[in-house]
């Protein structure tokens, strides 16, 4: 199911250049700050959504405020719902089918990943982290075990070459995992 609204992300070296692009961001368009968070290395993420043609013009204002500093940025137009219904927080779900997981080693790459998993093949998406020990991201996923390698194919597929740091898919995952990853 699409949200049939965008999101952008973008991801500065700078903390203090991050804060003034979110200030430019916000004052630049009608969009909705989601998140920002100072990730590893002291770097910086901000999340924002809105209409498509506001999210462009809103992260253009950030990419030119923050200059030099930008890390990583990106647009994900019609993003999937459960992108945003998973994203740094863990869903409930009463059993694991089969796991999938896609490790990167940047915050937005994850996201990505996470949007073309759930485009692509009926899986539930459990939790897409965005800020994790050394700036490292991450989409954890269930469902048949077709649908699930189908995801994490398409996931990896858009993450960045260079970016990806594994992936898996536990066919038959043991009982005792549900408490770690989808509880």
């Amino acid at each position: 199911m699409l949200a049939n609204i965008a999101i952008g992300m973008l991801e500065t070296s700078s903390i203090a250049k991050g804060v003034e692009a979110s200030d430019a961001m916000c004052k630049m368009a009608q969009v909705e700050l989601v998140k920002t968070a100072v990730v590893a290395r002291g770097k910086y993420t901000i999340l924002i959504k809105g209409p498509v043609g506001e999210v462009e013009m809103s992260l253009r204002a950030g990419i030119n405020m923050a200059g030099k500093s930008v890390v990583d940025q990106f647009i994900l137009r019609n993003v999937h719902q459960q992108v945003l219904d998973s994203l740094d927080k863990r869903l409930p779900v009463a059993k694991l089918d089969a796991y999938g997981l896609i490790e990167t080693k940047e915050a937005i790459a994850a996201v990505r990943a996470a949007d073309a998993a759930a485009k692509s093949a009926k899986v539930h998406l459990i939790e897409v982290k965005t800020a994790i020990g050394g700036g490292k991201g991450y989409v954890a996923m269930t469902g048949e075990v077709g649908a699930v390698r189908t995801a994490v194919g398409a996931g990896i597929a858009e993450v960045p070459e260079g970016m990806l740091v594994s992936h898996i898919v536990i066919p038959q995952p043991d009982s005792q995992l549900l408490k770690t990853v989808g509880a």
